[in-house]
């Protein structure tokens, strides 16, 4: 038994020491851009970040949510305006970053964006219907990410990007899950990629966070919407009881 206590006190020691290892030093001047700031997570991470003595250079979809930040924020964080299903305020964006980085490249890119999208069955849906949630919480992350890509390569950073696991579960219809699964994808393969530049390429995966929660009504006010849309040869085949049930 003493033997047992001993070994577990040493493979916490190892552990503590390897893990120290990887700790971060000498946090300022590094860069971390963090997309999706006006609220929830990528507004917690922009703030805890800032206070640790980043560099913060916060995304913000609205002017709102920039002010909000900054406001409680230190004077180092900065924000920028982004609207990810836009390819020239994409272009803007990496502007931005290149001036405020100012040749020292970027030391962390971290990808959040939980783009809303109507969720039904699978032909209640229209092609429109998957761009909205694509466009900006797939596509719309690859553009910014190969665009920051020459600053990360620059600077050794890390790219980290914000998976939410529920959306892993395909349960529902719609470019949800579609968006999830190709985040991942392009992480695994930009991983491997970015190895040999030095740059390295993580994935997290959480769980629904507080501001995020998914509120029910807003659903079902989706699932009404569409309902009322559709074909009445596609509401025949589904009858009413299925809205109600």
């Amino acid at each position: 038994l003493r033997i047992a206590v001993l070994a577990s006190i040493l493979s916490l020691i190892i552990y503590w020491i390897i893990r120290d290892r990887y700790r971060v030093r000498n946090l300022n001047g590094k860069h971390v851009f963090i997309t999706g700031c006006d609220t929830g997570l990528g507004n917690s991470l922009a703030k805890w970040l800032d206070k640790k003595g980043f560099c913060v250079i916060a995304a913000c979809a609205t002017e709102k949510g920039s002010q909000e930040l900054r406001s409680c924020s230190s004077l180092s964080l900065k924000t920028v305006n982004l609207n990810l299903a836009d390819s020239n305020s994409i272009a803007r964006a990496v502007v931005f970053v290149t001036e405020q980085t100012a040749g020292k490249g970027l030391f962390g890119l971290v990808s959040h964006a939980e783009g809303t999208a109507p969720v039904g069955p699978t032909d209640w849906l229209r092609i429109e219907d998957f761009h909205s949630v694509l466009d900006v919480s797939l596509l719309g992350l690859i553009e910014i990410t190969l665009k920051l890509l020459p600053l990360l390569k620059k600077a050794e950073g890390r790219v980290v990007n914000l998976i939410n696991a529920q959306g892993l579960m395909a349960f529902v219809g719609g470019g949800y899950s579609l968006s999830k699964w190709g985040m991942e994808a392009f992480s695994d393969t930009l991983r491997i990629e970015m190895q040999h530049f030095g740059v390295k390429v993580s994935m997290v995966e959480h769980g629904f966070f507080k501001a995020e929660e998914v509120n029910s009504d807003i659903i079902e006010k989706y699932l009404f919407k569409l309902w009322d849309r559709l074909t009445p040869e596609i509401r025949d085949s589904y009858g009413e009881k299925y809205l109600v049930e």
